[in-house]
């Protein structure tokens, strides 16, 4: 492993003319604004586990109240130069499949046709109760309804698309529309399992790769390193961009510390 200045011919001397799967964590999103989870100046984050959510209406309360607040940022966060480029290289037939750790969905945002939301996204709801799904817009409008005036000053947006708030005892959450159960982000929560299909489906796309570039990511969390792990496995290169130390740097082919968006401008450019 080696950790060059910023240079496209290590880059070269590594891939060259393969095509590559991508998985892209946090660090892609901050130039839209959106908090990284553990980089550099990373605000503290407490997030829910699936357990705390289910265990009563306080804890609902709590995160819908957090959330709505923190949508009017994250719901208004738009691709920057990373997911652009990303794009651009799958049109021209340089990648072969993008998986993302990230619930934003800037990726499909930027036009990108073939992406993998690992944890889910950001802009879907989901009934625990029938499973039935529908969009965050339609329940923003519905919260807003439910809970007049409800707002906060100076307040912090965290990574996961909420915000930093205590006071949230009188906001009302809304139930599902055809049921009456309770809603949640169609998102993986702490404590909770990315669905075995979707994991399998990454697996095959690792399983046929040529090469592997991670980007944006810290691989902290298993349910991204693991990709990393079995492309290690099968010996093919791995490239990893990453502002700071990850979890995978002992697998990488080539460790860049350095910003996704410089590294893929000089690359592609």
């Amino acid at each position: 492993m080696s950790s060059p200045a910023l240079s496209t011919s290590s880059i070269d001397d590594v891939l060259g003319d393969r095509r590559w799967l991508v998985l892209t964590g946090a660090g892609v999103s901050t130039d839209s604004g959106i908090p990284d989870y553990r980089g550099p100046g990373a605000p503290v984050r407490t997030p829910m586990t699936l357990a705390e959510f289910r265990r009563g209406e306080a804890s609902r309360q709590r995160y819908w109240a957090r959330a709505y607040l923190g949508w009017s940022s994250m719901g208004r966060a738009e691709p920057n130069a990373t997911h652009q480029i990303l794009a651009g290289l799958e049109a021209q037939g340089r990648l072969t499949g993008l998986i993302t750790q990230n619930v934003d969905g800037l990726h499909a945002a930027a036009g990108h046709r073939e992406v993998v939301d690992l944890h889910g996204r950001l802009d879907g709801v989901i009934c625990l109760g029938c499973r039935g799904s529908s969009s965050r817009a339609l329940l923003q409008q519905r919260l807003a309804d439910l809970n007049p005036g409800f707002t906060a000053e100076d307040l912090v947006v965290l990574p996961d698309g909420d915000v930093a708030l205590e006071e949230t005892a009188t906001f009302v959450p809304a139930p599902c529309d055809a049921c009456g159960g309770d809603l949640k982000p169609d998102v993986i929560f702490f404590g909770e399992n990315v669905p075995a299909e979707r994991v399998g489906h990454c697996q095959d796309l690792v399983g046929t790769a040529e090469a592997l570039v991670v980007l944006g990511s810290s691989l902290h969390v298993f349910s991204g390193r693991r990709f990393v792990k079995q492309a290690h496995q099968r010996g093919i290169p791995i490239v990893i961009v990453n502002r700071g130390a990850t979890r995978g740097d002992e697998l990488a082919t080539l460790k860049l510390d350095a910003g996704c968006a410089d590294v893929l401008a000089a690359y592609a450019g």
